[in-house]
């Protein structure tokens, strides 16, 4: 919610009182407890972040695992990275219909314990598939797993956008990011502790040790789902106290919106998929690269491949918060992926130090999603943010099905110098794009890359000027009912007056059919 939703403190008291809210109140801890001030939306932004913290936390625990999913479960590397092809193909549908679902059925706080409760379910079939050693079921979870996963994300991107979206949007996307980053950095570097564990309370190795270590993985789901009930109880305390629904246009999000997405938002698409099809596979299959390349150890290994998430974590707030203050967001995006594109390049072609272009890796993956991710609220009306951002969704998840398989095909075939000529590849596209997205916001004069001093400036004219276009509607709307209609009487009698006839005086063109009955009398 932006600052410029704050009502005066008479008025929020008045509509809460008359909603019968439990609102702000003089004798209650007034700066959390008031949706106006900041501290409450602190809070809210905390329950925001963990809102994705379990989904992310999971979502790599093959990569945490690769070694011991491939040994105990017996499977090869291309079978390996189903994993990951499974949680992305319900994505490529049920993203889009997710944000369709979050704009016109559900609405977004039960849209987001629904997404929470799949996540959780899945998460604890894959775990029983491992404990009966069924590869076929650990597949089927990360199926159900996938369909709330992204579709969560969804949701947390259009709380942010209803919550934030004026001054921090991008800091706010930056800290949402640094928390799942967060829980991805964990599960690479605890999961492996915790599956040793495992492996002295049963007494050996196997597939009964790799079910019971997902199992536990199963409690931050469980903990994001309270955050999603959490956030849900806030966010309708908000609507009643602030009437955050007044503002809204009344349009309703149709399917056919998709044809009607500017140019610059389908590049905006295709980046997004091209950058993150050479970043997610890459780290999936990152713990074998570093050990037969760079001859490291396990735990090293571990540990370089999840340097991207450990420096995603602190550097995405502080880089979100550079976007803001700076604005040019294709300018970062470019950037971004010239960095990642000369990481790649030191991994595929050189043996220089890996910790290196991973930590470049990590300041570009982080610095890209903080500039990318909010550009969407710049080209499409708020009303469609939802459909808008579930449609990024399922086209990065369609790329990231296909690379996924891809990838464990030419690894399995061609091995780890093949792979990264790809990823580079892919990334060139990704450069291409952004080069466009620059021609075609500067051609259309839009605000993607301007200055965020300017982008206020503007966004301050718009509103101004729906401001006075609505107060215009309103007018006319009021002049058109105190025009009263008039009588078939009252027409005969104008008609008759202009051909010159002359009416009795208690006759008047302009009075209803009382006139008329006043003559009878």
């Amino acid at each position: 919610m932006a600052e410029t939703d704050v009502l005066l403190p008479g008025e929020a008291g008045d509509r809460s009182r008359q909603s019968g809210d439990d609102g702000p109140s003089p004798g209650c801890a007034a700066a959390l407890c008031d949706p106006r001030r900041w501290p409450h939306r602190f809070v809210v932004l905390v329950f925001m972040c963990f809102l994705g913290f379990g989904s992310y936390f999971c979502y790599d625990n093959p990569a945490a695992l690769q070694t011991q999913v491939l040994s105990d479960m017996k499977v090869d590397t291309f079978k390996f990275m189903q994993l990951y092809a499974w949680y992305s193909w319900p994505n490529v549908i049920l993203c889009f219909f997710g944000g369709f679902l979050l704009d016109k059925v559900f609405g977004v706080r039960l849209g987001t314990i629904i997404f929470s409760l799949f996540v959780c379910v899945g998460q604890v079939i894959v775990a029983a598939g491992a404990l009966l050693n069924a590869f076929w079921l650990m597949e089927l979870g990360r199926f159900v797993f996938g369909i709330g996963g992204e579709s969560l994300a969804v949701a947390q991107n259009t709380y942010a956008v209803s919550w934030f979206k004026g001054k921090e949007l991008n800091l706010v996307f930056g800290l949402q990011l640094s928390m799942a980053r967060l829980g991805s950095t964990v599960n690479m570097n605890i999961m492996g502790w915790i599956y040793g564990r495992a492996v002295k309370m049963v007494g050996s190795v196997g597939h009964s040790t790799l079910g019971i270590s997902l199992m536990i993985a199963a409690a931050t789901c469980v903990f994001s789902l309270l955050c999603a009930f959490a956030i849900a109880y806030l966010d309708k305390r908000a609507k009643r106290i602030l009437k955050k629904d007044q503002g809204k246009t009344g349009d309703v999000v149709k399917l056919t919106d998709v044809k009607d997405f500017p140019l610059s938002l389908w590049l905006i698409f295709i980046i997004c998929v091209c950058y993150y099809v050479a970043i997610f596979p890459f780290i999936g299959l990152g713990k074998v690269f570093f050990i037969e390349k760079f001859k490291f150890s396990l735990k090293q290994a571990s540990l370089i491949n999840s340097i991207v998430y450990i420096i995603s974590a602190p550097a995405s707030p502080v880089l979100g918060f550079l976007v803001d203050k700076v604005g040019k967001n294709v300018f970062w995006v470019m950037s971004a992926v010239l960095i990642t594109l000369a990481a790649h390049m030191m991994l595929a072609f050189t043996f220089w130090n890996p910790w290196i272009a991973m930590c470049l890796l990590g300041v570009s993956y982080s610095l890209l999603a903080c500039a990318l991710w909010p550009m969407v609220a710049f080209v499409v009306p708020e009303h469609q943010l939802g459909t808008a951002y579930g449609f990024m969704q399922s086209i990065q998840n369609l790329g990231l099905a296909v690379i996924a398989i891809a990838a464990g095909s030419i690894l399995d075939s061609k091995g780890y110098l093949f792979l990264e000529v790809f990823f580079c590849a892919c990334l060139c596209g990704a450069l291409i794009s952004v080069v466009m997205l620059y021609f075609v916001d500067l051609l259309t004069e839009g605000d993607l890359n301007v200055t965020a001093w300017k982008r206020s400036k503007l966004q301050a004219v718009a509103a101004a000027e729906a401001e006075k276009a609505e107060r215009i509607r309103q007018q006319q709307v009021e002049d058109l009912a105190k025009i009263q209609p008039m009588s078939s009487f009252a027409v005969r009698n104008r008609y008759l007056s202009r051909l010159g006839a002359q009416l009795p005086e208690n006759y008047s063109v302009h009075v209803s059919a009382l006139a008329y009955r006043s003559v009878l009398k």
